[in-house]
């Protein structure tokens, strides 16, 4: 029995040595396939039980393939930025087909994805691109850990994208030295945009106010008296507040004049940006300013263009502008009225009271982000579009002596834009880059790891499925539980090795031709034993 032991023992030889041949042949045939995982073979002795110690019967060999899916190819760039390749642990979702609810799940390295004509990111052998869906701000729609929440990679966008504006922000400067003259001191208008991509004229007006304290502003421009001096100089107005009342007399030049009112008790006096005389009662106490010519002479009304009267003050905290909250006691002074008047068919208007602060800066209570922003309610523009609320940025307007000055706008809107291109980037996240300058994730890749990467069962296409000894796939966004991060413009190469593989090929090679020595001597022999005449 020894002789034909060893005969069959060679044919097993033969049978392994054949199958290692065979992977080897796999392995140099996809040395140029992306994402292939090779495969090795492993060979285990097969030993029949001794019954007796001093007979042998001959065993077998048994050769089975070890897949080395988790052995890492090169990574090599690319010209296409929709080639993919994961560093690290992890496959790509795909699935045969983006609309068959029964398309099994399977996962692959082999990132050669591009658009099919539906948009839709294909590899060669295929199979398309699953990943979560993102919303506008960027989060996940559904379930992050589901399998069933994965949609198809689709990146067509034949509509274009839009993009209303919800938020304005402008830095500007305006005019400390500004009279209250009762008209807009300062405009500036600011295009946005709907939900359908059309351009509209947002304008925001200032006008300066009278200060809340009790005062008068007079309407002669005093840097035209002849000489600089009041005549005939002897004109006189009384001027009475809560401190009582006191006589100025127009006895010298307009220096002086502003000297005399500024020494009285609780009132201050100054010459605005046209030259007119401004006189204000700075006690605050309700019954105001009151301002009486001399009998017989009329020099308020003559000289300064201010008539005789009782001047109560201002309250402008009963018109704030909305979201513009004072974070202290507001001044008598700098107070401004803004509106925000939405041009052509738009249908809504928003107006109210700022003040500033000594140091110029809005005086405004700021929100976590340092802003201070105004609803400009809900605007209807009359054109289909949906209906747009706009949040307008007041935190950089200040009012400083100089010139009115915008030294920037900002707003988020813009008009329709198309496709210009697609990216991903190493969080896994697909970006759609369009030409009104837009730039969107609308995708995260989720990658799968598994508790036995090499327990995987391959598929035709360069794919894997779930097995029993793979277990159960975990689903991760890119360099996060585990899972690597994602190249966009690249593509992992064969992990085989040529060198490698002519080793083993010519190692098997050798084997075999062992082997098949083994039978034909084993062969020899049995004829040698059928020659024996009985």
């Amino acid at each position: 029995m020894s002789v034909f032991g060893a005969l069959f023992t060679a044919v097993s030889g033969l049978s392994a040595q054949s199958q290692a041949m065979g992977m080897i042949s796999n392995n140099i045939a996809n040395i140029s396939t992306v994402g292939y995982k090779r495969t090795d073979a492993s060979f285990s002795s097969l030993v029949t039980n001794q019954s007796q110690s001093t007979e042998y019967s001959s065993g077998a060999v048994n050769v089975t393939q070890n897949n080395r899916i988790d052995l890492q190819g090169i990574l090599q760039q690319s010209s296409s930025a929709t080639d993919l390749a994961i560093s690290g642990n992890g496959f790509f979702v795909v699935k045969s087909s983006t609309t068959d609810p029964n398309a099994e799940t399977l996962f692959t390295r082999a990132g050669s994805f591009s658009e099919d004509q539906n948009g839709n990111l294909v590899n060669t052998a295929g199979y398309n691109l699953y990943g979560y869906q993102l919303d506008q701000n960027g989060a996940i729609v559904g379930s992050s850990s589901s399998v069933s929440s994965l949609v198809p990679v689709n990146v067509a966008f034949p509509n274009g994208l839009t993009q209303p504006t919800s938020t304005v922000s402008m830095t500007a400067n305006l005019d400390s030295t500004q009279g209250a003259d009762g008209i807009t001191d300062f405009s500036r208008d600011i295009t946005v945009y709907d939900s359908l991509g059309d351009a509209h004229t947002l304008t925001a007006q200032f006008q300066k106010l009278s200060p809340a304290d009790a005062n008068t502003v007079g309407t002669v421009d005093l840097s035209s008296l002849n000489g600089g001096t009041f005549q005939p100089g002897t004109d006189s107005f009384d001027v009475t507040n809560v401190n009582g009342t006191t006589t100025v007399t127009l006895d010298g030049d307009v220096n002086k004049l502003l000297t005399d009112l500024n020494a009285i008790s609780g009132i201050a006096a100054h010459l605005d940006a046209t030259n007119h005389l401004v006189i204000e009662d700075t006690t605050g106490d309700p019954s105001g300013l009151t301002l009486t010519d001399d009998t017989p002479d009329t020099p308020l009304e003559t000289q300064l263009g201010i008539t005789p009267n009782t001047y109560l003050p201002t309250d402008y905290t009963t018109n704030e502008l909305s979201g513009v909250t004072p974070n202290q006691p507001t001044t008598s002074d700098g107070w401004w009225q803004v509106s925000f008047v939405d041009q052509g068919v738009g249908t809504n208007t928003v107006l109210g009271n700022v003040n500033f602060n000594s140091d110029g800066s809005l005086n405004a209570a700021k929100d976590l982000s340092g802003n201070v922003n105004v609803q400009l309610g809900t605007i209807n523009w009359g054109n289909s579009s949906s209906p747009q609320t706009i949040m307008f940025n007041m935190a950089n307007i200040n009012q400083n002596s100089g010139p009115y000055n915008v030294a920037s706008v900002d707003q988020n809107g813009t008009p329709l834009g198309y496709k210009t291109g697609v990216s991903v980037g190493s969080d896994g996240k697909v970006n759609v880059q369009f030409s009104n300058g837009l730039s969107r994730d609308v995708y995260q890749l989720a990658l799968g790891t598994f508790p036995d990467t090499n327990g995987l069962s391959p598929v035709t296409g360069n794919v894997f499925r779930v097995s029993d000894t793979s277990g159960n796939v975990v689903l991760n966004a890119a360099n996060a539980g585990g899972a690597g991060t994602v190249q966009g413009g690249a593509l992992e190469e064969s992990n085989v090795d040529i060198a490698d593989e002519f080793s083993k090929m010519i190692v098997t090679q050798q084997a075999y031709s062992a082997n098949s020595k083994v039978i034909q001597t084993a062969d020899q022999m049995t004829q040698t034993l059928l020659q024996i005449n009985p």
